[in-house]
């Protein structure tokens, strides 16, 4: 499979840069948005995060529906919906509405995770076990969303006949295991959990078993990319944004001179955190469309959900222009 047969996609984390308001973070998003539909990006994902200042994606149902009504074709979804955290009806009937108002336009990914730490689990009113019964509201989230609901007298409206799409999100044997059961499409975590990407995409396509919709395995593999100009500034961009990610992570909100941020990068802690960004494609144009192409090799995956790392809203939006060129969208 050649690299421009394979549809790139974007993950959109509403970052809130320094001296912003997520208002800025939402103006951004629209500008993304609208940009990645006319270079040719398939879709655009948002993710549920809570308690984490520089992300604004909190509400992703109430995001999406913002982007759509300034977008016209791409598709837009959750990247996803933190599941346990809600009533499956209530996911329902939210993405039910967006899916009315925005027919075939909608996805709806989702995760089990909580998507923020345990004081912020307690704040949610989620109690840690919900997680153990994710399949089963994965189930009766389908169920609302198609025809046949699973608790009897019960429906959702809007929600019921919209078939909003929906894929399963992991970092781990779990999520391939319950998508391969279900017969879903499984996107896979690998820009930020790289460890079981290969094992669980083998595990995922051996043990398929065909659905009605999706008679086939689907697989998404989302890898960090920054394209620039130049080999050089790429290298300064994903410096910056290491740098950052460390202090983000491993800072604990603490005020950090650059002398204890070199500490902290090159700490136990720091090396964890930068190992998690295992996958990340860097320099220019061509630099970055070969290492994509060995990439989804590797990956075995059938569409790229792409991570764009730059330090400012203009780097971010070359980069996107640049990497949908190489890649003949």
């Amino acid at each position: 499979m050649s690299s421009p047969s394979i549809p790139l996609s974007l993950i959109d984390f509403a970052n809130v840069y320094s001296g912003e308001r997520p208002a800025d973070s939402y103006r951004r998003s629209v500008q993304w948005a609208q940009l990645a539909e006319k270079l040719g990006y398939k879709r655009i994902w948002y993710a549920e995060h809570h308690n984490m200042k520089s992300i604004a994606s909190a509400a992703p149902a109430v995001l999406i529906a913002h982007v759509a009504a300034n977008t016209e074709s791409i598709n837009l979804g959750a990247g996803g919906v933190m599941l346990p955290n809600h009533s499956p009806l209530v996911i329902a009937e939210q993405f039910g509405t967006l899916g009315e108002l925005h027919p075939g336009r909608i996805d709806l990914g989702l995760g089990r995770a909580p998507g923020t730490d345990q004081m912020t689990l307690r704040a949610l009113r989620r109690e840690p076990s919900a997680a153990e019964n994710f399949p089963n509201d994965v189930a009766e989230l389908a169920g609302y969303l198609g025809s046949e609901s699973r608790i009897p007298g019960v429906e959702a409206t809007p929600g019921k006949n919209t078939n909003v799409p929906l894929y399963i999100l992991g970092s781990s044997l779990f999520g391939a295991q319950l998508a391969a059961h279900l017969g879903l499409p499984y996107s896979f975590a690998s820009h930020f959990a790289p460890a079981a990407l290969q094992q669980a995409v083998r595990v995922y396509r051996e043990n398929y078993q065909p659905s009605e919709r999706h008679p086939e395995p689907y697989v998404i593999a989302a890898v960090n990319v920054t394209t620039a100009d130049s080999e050089e500034e790429a290298a300064r961009q994903v410096e910056h944004v290491k740098r950052s990610r460390v202090r983000a992570m491993a800072g604990r909100g603490r005020t950090l001179s650059e002398e204890e941020l070199d500490m902290l990068v090159d700490s136990p802690a720091g090396e964890q955190i930068l190992g998690m960004l295992q996958y990340w494609a860097q320099g220019t144009p061509d630099q970055v469309r070969a290492y994509l192409d060995d990439f989804a090799k590797h990956a075995d995956a059938d569409e790229l959900m792409v991570s764009l790392n730059s330090t400012s809203t203009e780097e971010s939006l070359r980069s996107m222009e640049l990497l949908a060129k190489a890649w003949e969208l």
